[in-house]
C-alpha cells in the first residue's frame, strides 16, 4: 500500500505537471513536446488490461520561426504505470503514436520526446527514445534538452547555399545533409557535456541511451547512441537504421581498448566489467571509453517507406526487427501499433522498461481523412 502522505505528494506533483487536466489547450507560437514521466510506483501484472491512455503534452522552448498554433489532445490517465498517445500532422501526411510502460522494473527510467515545428520555412519533426541506466536523471535531461539544443544549433537548417570549396562542387542537398549531421553530432556532445556539468556535485553516475529520428521535409536523419534502436519498414521489409553500441562490436571494442579501456565478460560483455553498452550519455567514471558521439544514417522517405519504429531495448531484447514491423503494420493507428508492441514485449518476458514510438507515413495526399488516424 502507498502511504497517504506519499500518495498526497504524488497527486500534488501530478496536478502541477497537468496530468489531470481535461481541457483543450492552445499554445501560441511555440513548439510543443510530448514526454514520458516516471510511473507512480503502483503494482501491475500482465493480466492488467491496457484500458486507457495518458497523453502528456508539455510545451518547451523552440528555435525561431516556429510553427502555427497547435491544439493539444485531451489527456487520459491509466492506473498501471502505462502511458500512450498519438498525434497527426495538419497535412495528414504523417501520424505517430507512442507507448511507454514501466514493466517489471520497480522504477521508470525510460523517457521519450516528440517535437514538431517549422524552422526557416521547413517542416521539422523530431522523435527520440531515451533509456536511462543507474537512475533516470540522464534520460530525463535528454528529454528536456537534446532537441532544444539541436533546434538552436547555428548550422541546423540554415539557408543552404551552393558551396564551392577547394574547387570541389557540393550540391545543395549534400551541404544540407552535412549541416544536419554536424548539428546532430555537436548537439549530442554538447548536451552530454552540459549534463555532466549539471551533475558535477552529485555522487550519482547514471547514464542514458538516445535513439533519435529527425524528419526534415521528406528526408530522415537517424542518430543513435547506445542500444536503443530505430527500424523502418520499406515495402514490408524491416531495415535497421541504427546499430546497437555493444562492447563486443569489433569496432567498438577496438576503440575502447585503444583509449586504454577493457571489455570483459560479466554475464554479458561490459566496458570495464560494468556497462553493457559502449556509448552513452553520462557515465562520468567511464567517459573516456563510453562516448556520446552518435552514429548517423540518413534515408529519403519515398512511397516504399511505410513506417518507423524507435524503441528502447526493453522491446528489442524480445521482439526482433521483423516482428516489430509486422506487428506495427497490422494496426491502422500508430498509437495502437505502439501499444501492441509494448504489450507484446511484456508478454514475451521483457524484464525492462519498455518504450516505443511508431511513425506512419501517408503518401497519398488525397487520402480520405476518415481513414487517417486521429
Amino acid at each position: 500500500m502507498v502511504c497517504s502522505s506519499y500518495l498526497r505528494s504524488l497527486i500534488i506533483r501530478a496536478g502541477n505537471t497537468g496530468i489531470f487536466t481535461k481541457t483543450r489547450v492552445r499554445l501560441n507560437n511555440i513548439q510543443w513536446s510530448l514526454h514520458a514521466v516516471p510511473a507512480l510506483g503502483l503494482n501491475y501484472t500482465w493480466r492488467c488490461e491496457f484500458r486507457r491512455c495518458l497523453k502528456m503534452m508539455v510545451d518547451s522552448g523552440a528555435a525561431a520561426k516556429r510553427g502555427p498554433v497547435t491544439d493539444l489532445l485531451l489527456d487520459k490517465d491509466d492506473d498501471g504505470g502505462f502511458v500512450s498517445g498519438g498525434w497527426k500532422s495538419e497535412d495528414r501526411k504523417l501520424s505517430c503514436g507512442y507507448s511507454s510502460f514501466r514493466g517489471k522494473r520497480a522504477t521508470m527510467e525510460d523517457f521519450y520526446d516528440i517535437k514538431t515545428s517549422h524552422i526557416d520555412g521547413k517542416s521539422v519533426c523530431m522523435f527520440g527514445v531515451f533509456d536511462g541506466h543507474g537512475g533516470s536523471r540522464a534520460a530525463e535531461y535528454l528529454k528536456e534538452h537534446l532537441f532544444e539544443n539541436l533546434s538552436k544549433h547555428p548550422q541546423f537548417l540554415t539557408d543552404t547555399k551552393l558551396a564551392i570549396s577547394a574547387h570541389v562542387f557540393i550540391s545543395v542537398e549534400d551541404e544540407m545533409k552535412h549541416q544536419i549531421s554536424l548539428s546532430l553530432c555537436e548537439s549530442y556532445q554538447q548536451t552530454d557535456v552540459e549534463f555532466l556539468d549539471s551533475e558535477r556535485d552529485s555522487y550519482r553516475d547514471d547514464g542514458s541511451t538516445a535513439s533519435t529520428a529527425v524528419l526534415v521535409g521528406n528526408h530522415l536523419y537517424v542518430a543513435n547512441v547506445g542500444d536503443s534502436r530505430t527500424v523502418i519498414s520499406k515495402a514490408g521489409k524491416a531495415i535497421a537504421l541504427s546499430d546497437d553500441h555493444k562492447p563486443n562490436r569489433t569496432d567498438e571494442r577496438k576503440r575502447i581498448e585503444n583509449a586504454g579501456g577493457v571489455v570483459m565478460w560479466a554475464g554479458t560483455w561490459r566496458v570495464g566489467g560494468v556497462l553493457a553498452m559502449s556509448r552513452a550519455f553520462g557515465n562520468r567514471m567511464l567517459k573516456q571509453f563510453v562516448v556520446s558521439e552518435p552514429e548517423i544514417q540518413d534515408q529519403e522517405i519515398d512511397e516504399e517507406i511505410e513506417l518507423l519504429v524507435l524503441a528502447s531495448d526493453g522491446l528489442w531484447d524480445v521482439v526482433p526487427n521483423d516482428d516489430a514491423v509486422a506487428l506495427a503494420r497490422m494496426e491502422e493507428e500508430p498509437e495502437s501499433a505502439a501499444r501492441k508492441l509494448t504489450e507484446t514485449a511484456f508478454t514475451r518476458g521483457s524484464a525492462d522498461n519498455i518504450t516505443c514510438i511508431v511513425v506512419k507515413f501517408h503518401h497519398n495526399n488525397n487520402a480520405d481523412p476518415a481513414k487517417i488516424p486521429a
